[in-house]
């Protein structure tokens, strides 16, 4: 079973291409930030924020943005992390951070670190089985006693795969699973302590997966009905719980299942207090079978004016990967110009948008990876006119 998040194509981190340069569409409200390379690989797909002078962003790397720059800092597991997937910023002196480790063995397991306002330090999760392979993949909070980290769990020497639900009350994590069969979560977002969000898909991979949604209404995790889209694969990866009649999910949909071939399509849904329902939303081209469009993530200035980003591929089939930037008006979704911060004459582009925050009004932050090889870097865009829109 694959426990996998979507990155930026192995290969492409192969080539031998001159070091990436900033630069922006000069057509877009967003500009690329300058960001620190730490690590070989510095690619960033959770970001939470405080205020507008304390952002923590992670992924491969962890970075924290004090209102003038970006700045790199170790993590507790520094040696060991393979990737930090959430992040909740709860004040300068308070935040949390989840995601996978693999030890020496190749065995897969989880790590929740904590941020006192000097250090990251390892804090005790909750404890599993010998042999459990926990995946953390998100997180959301609504209070410093509200926290939720969401994966998946393989346990039972590998036969079984879990839905893993953990929470942080203030005091210590505890976890909750309940047997998925082959589905995984992928999103969380949370408006009040029961009214929590969790997205992902159901089904093989690839193959002819269905959209997933589960809710917590204070006592207990359940599955929700959330419509698909064609006959091929479809994906939830990131939700924004607004209100509880107000809640938006975000990922992809594909028009035929395998052996067919077809590029996917940008997939946006909302709730309405009473179901959820596919809302129409643009795509670039595609132009072929290979420009696929994915959305990664989510972020609200107000109901009215929401993002929607992920990346969309060149149709010429090289693998290519360009950002993609939806906006909604509060009437329809249209797609918005961003920056593409890869160098337009290297030989490979591959830029990505996962996250999204927004620290105050009109002051809005989206992260995600930058192709440069033979690394990854890191991506922040950044724009202060979201009320002007």
């Amino acid at each position: 079973m694959k426990l996998a998040k979507f990155l930026t194509p192995a290969f492409a981190l192969l080539l031998l291409l001159p070091s990436a340069q900033s630069q922006t569409d000069a057509s877009s409200i967003f500009k690329v930030v300058s960001t620190p390379h730490p690590n070989f690989n510095n690619g960033l797909v959770a970001v939470s924020a405080s205020s507008s002078d304390d952002i923590w962003a992670v992924g491969s790397a962890v970075m924290h943005y004090d209102g003038t720059a970006w700045t790199a800092f170790k993590p507790a597991l520094s040696n060991e992390i393979s990737s930090l997937n959430g992040v909740v910023d709860i004040s300068p002196n308070l935040a949390w951070a989840a995601g996978n480790i693999t030890n020496q063995q190749g065995i897969r397991g989880q790590v929740i670190e904590q941020w006192n306002g000097t250090a990251w330090n390892v804090f005790p999760g909750p404890k599993f089985n010998a042999g459990d392979q926990p995946d953390i993949f998100a997180m959301t909070s609504t209070s410093s006693n509200d926290i939720w980290a969401i994966g998946s769990l393989l346990g039972d020497n590998g036969q079984q795969l879990f839905y893993l639900f953990e929470h942080y009350d203030g005091t210590k994590w505890t976890a909750t699973t309940s047997l998925s069969g082959d589905a995984f979560l992928f999103g969380a977002s949370a408006d009040a302590a029961n009214d929590a969000w969790a997205v992902g898909f159901n089904g093989p991979e690839n193959d002819d997966s269905k959209t997933l949604a589960m809710h917590f209404d204070g006592t207990s995790w359940k599955a929700t009905s959330t419509p698909s889209v064609g006959t091929g694969a479809n994906q939830l990866n990131a939700a924004l719980a607004l209100a509880p009649n107000d809640v938006w999910a975000v990922g992809f949909s594909t028009p035929v299942p395998p052996p067919k071939q077809a590029a996917t399509l940008t997939l946006i849904e909302h709730f309405d207090g009473t179901s959820w329902s596919v809302v129409p939303s643009p795509n670039v081209g595609p132009n072929s079978i290979f420009q696929s469009n994915r959305l990664f993530g989510l972020t609200a200035n107000s109901p009215t004016d929401i993002w929607a980003f992920g990346s969309y591929f060149a149709s010429d089939g090289s693998g290519q990967q360009f950002t993609l930037l939806l906006h909604w008006d509060g009437t329809s979704w249209t797609i918005q110009p961003s920056p593409n911060p890869t160098k337009k004459s290297v030989n490979f582009v591959s830029d990505l948008l996962f996250a999204g925050t927004v620290t105050s009004p009109g002051n809005i932050w989206i992260v995600g990876a930058e192709d440069e090889a033979p690394h990854e870097g890191a991506l922040a865009i950044h724009t202060t006119a979201g009320t002007e829109f």
